[in-house]
């Protein structure tokens, strides 16, 4: 699969802060957007085996977007790749892995276009108790909260990435990793989630006339 080659990344944010002296970094308002890449195909047949690879199916034609009160994660990793679609469409996308994570009041949503009008499909979970993930990967389009990351890496060539078993991408790629991370008011658009295991709590699944996405 053919990666392109331009990185390109955006943190948005009122003023970085430090946090208390234990490594950990703080942005009162984080936003990501994809960082494309180059990956090779023994690292692709390798994260397949592991499980890791949210490319591992073509994508839909849609993005979604998905909101959680709070996302807490432990080991993350993010490099750019490309999500292809059936339609031979490639996107930009940063992938991003967790090896474990929890997220307070879920939704999900996709907007679909109908012979009758707009309907949206949406899924909800974690309100009472959250919704717990394990090596999770997600397409990232753009993401946008309030981030906190603990002995976070920036910049780090991709292949060198060691938060999370199997993440690691492109030799000479621009990657990102922490220890931990937490971000409240969490709002995403994501091409696609892939789980080793998920569980939701209290799911809701619905299809509503009109409009009703996540934000």
């Amino acid at each position: 699969m053919a990666k392109a080659s331009d990185e390109a990344s955006q943190m948005s944010q009122d003023g970085p802060e430090q946090a208390d002296g234990s490594g950990g970094t703080r942005w009162r308002r984080f936003a990501l957007v994809a960082i494309p890449g180059f990956v090779a195909a023994a690292v692709l047949g390798g994260m397949t085996t592991q499980g890791l690879l949210a490319a591992s199916f073509a994508v839909s034609g849609d993005s979604f977007k998905m909101s959680a009160d709070q996302l807490r994660g432990e080991g993350f990793a993010q490099y750019g790749d490309v999500a292809e679609s059936v339609d031979g469409e490639s996107r930009p996308v940063g992938l991003s892995y967790t090896e474990s994570a929890e997220l307070d009041n879920l939704c999900m949503s996709s907007l679909w276009e109908l012979p009758i009008g707009e309907a949206t499909l949406v899924i909800t979970a974690g309100e009472n108790n959250p919704v717990e993930g394990s090596s999770m990967v997600i397409d990232i389009e753009q993401l946008q909260g309030n981030a906190e990351f603990s002995q976070m890496e920036i910049g780090r060539d991709a292949s060198t990435l060691d938060k999370v078993d199997g993440a690691q991408g492109p030799a000479g790629g621009f990657g990102m990793q922490s220890d931990t991370i937490t971000v409240d008011e969490m709002e995403l658009t994501s091409w696609a989630v892939t789980a080793g295991t998920l569980r939701l709590s209290g799911l809701g699944l619905a299809v509503q006339p009109g409009n009703n996405e996540c934000f």
